[in-house]
């Protein structure tokens, strides 16, 4: 915690940001839903393998959303900038087209769920990739340029780009909407982020209107622990994992509790047990031995099972394997699987009271949302038992509905909403 909140310290200032493995980068959203949007409004939201399109119509406390998901092709993943940013204006034309939306001009809020530097709502300069994406050529530049840019090369949809944002972001305004004492948005699925409302006064690279209370901060905490302030803490598992990712050194509290990585994790503690005879008679499938082979999904299924008894173990034993495992096996295997998750629950947990802590209200509400938070049997009971020893404060978990593709289009609303105002 302590570590964590000093890395926050330096992300926020001008004179250490640099140096901070936590970024804490300032979103220029300084104003909550009122829950009284209302309109029509695109929302697109990019965070991995797969990206959604959605159309969202608010009115007071309520809202109708039609969505749909497109998958990234993995050469998109990893090809040039222009192509990824033509894929997805692809997508949203054909989305357009099926909900006969192309002759509407309508705001769209766009969710970006990698590093940015923001220098304004439609300013967001790619920091760096992570998820297993790769187009280099769009490090360093504006993203919404890029998504604009796209629809432009078209030619044939009127949309206006209003804002970029992190999923952590709109996960916060996701549950703002329904509940006005959000203050924290948590990202746990396939990588991990969280971002908080800060005092606008401690915030030194923010260079919007300084007269607002305070500001979403996107900490970009999945980096935490790359300037070695977590090196007490990792095992030679940890280091296997970061040596074999596309990003080595990079995002290592990501990597330690978070769903791309966390199968990763129980595979490799299986294969060494077994190495040392303490599993499966010492002997691994070609299967166990395969990287990557054993999925995250997993981890949560086996916790799902009653404890001593197998269902879910043991058809995922054989997929992997392993079908004739004994109940000891299956039971070392169980064990193994909660040390890795519960010490993900735990590693977040202190991340949440810090910012609790520098928050310093009670009953404030921590938006969550993510598969590893959404799907594990034990994660949310685990938090909340563990924040409850670190902070003071009392707190509130809320899953989120839709979190980035919601807030999204929240974020758009509120842009919106602020524009007409200065018009007026």
């Amino acid at each position: 915690m302590e570590s964590f909140d000093k890395a926050i310290e330096m992300g926020l200032a001008k004179s250490t940001h640099e140096k901070s493995s936590v970024k804490c980068y300032p979103t220029y959203v300084t104003d909550l839903p009122t829950g009284k949007e209302n309109g029509k409004f695109l929302a697109l939201d990019l965070g991995g393998t797969n990206f959604r399109v959605l159309v969202i119509t608010l009115s007071p406390k309520r809202f109708d959303m039609k969505s749909k998901i497109y998958a990234v092709p993995s050469n998109v993943m990893t090809g040039p900038g222009p192509e990824l940013f033509d894929h997805i204006a692809v997508c949203l034309f054909k989305f357009c087209k099926e909900y006969r939306l192309l002759n509407d001009n309508l705001p769209l809020g766009f969710t970006f769920s990698f590093p940015l530097i923001q220098k304004g709502l439609t300013q967001g300069i790619l920091v760096r990739w992570t998820k297993g994406f790769n187009c280099s050529d769009s490090v360093g530049k504006n993203v919404v340029q890029m998504l604009v840019d796209a629809i432009n090369r078209r030619g044939d949809m009127k949309i206006d780009v209003l804002a970029v944002l992190n999923d952590t972001t709109g996960t916060l305004m996701s549950c703002a909407w329904k509940n006005t004492n959000t203050r924290i948005g948590l990202i746990i699925g396939t990588g991990t982020n969280c971002c908080y409302t800060e005092k606008v006064s401690k915030v030194e690279l923010f260079d919007g209107d300084r007269s607002k209370e305070y500001v979403i901060v996107n900490t970009e905490s999945g980096a935490f622990g790359d300037d070695g302030s977590l090196d007490s803490v990792r095992n030679d598992w940890d280091k296997q994992v970061d040596s074999a990712s596309v990003n080595p050194g990079m995002q290592l509290h990501e990597k330690m509790i978070s769903g791309m990585y966390m199968g990763e994790l129980v595979r490799l503690v299986i294969v060494d047990a077994a190495k040392k005879n303490l599993v499966f008679g010492g002997a691994t499938s070609e299967k166990m031995n395969t990287r990557n082979s054993f999925l995250s999904k997993y981890v949560s299924d086996i916790e799902s099972d009653k404890r001593g008894t197998y269902n879910n173990m043991k058809k995922i034993m054989k997929e992997m394997g392993h079908p004739n495992a004994g109940d000891q096996d299956l039971a070392i295997v169980r064990f193994i699987c909660e040390a890795i998750s519960s010490r993900a629950g735990k590693m977040l947990s202190a991340t949440m009271a810090v910012l609790l802590n520098r928050i310093g209200l009670d009953n404030v509400t921590i938006g969550v949302d993510g598969s590893l938070f959404r799907f594990h049997p034990g994660f949310k009971d685990l938090m909340n038992t563990k924040i409850r020893e670190l902070t003071k404060y009392t707190f509130n978990l809320m899953l989120s509905e839709d979190g980035s593709g919601r807030g999204a289009a929240l974020v758009a609303a509120v842009a919106a909403r602020e524009l007409e105002q200065k018009k007026t």
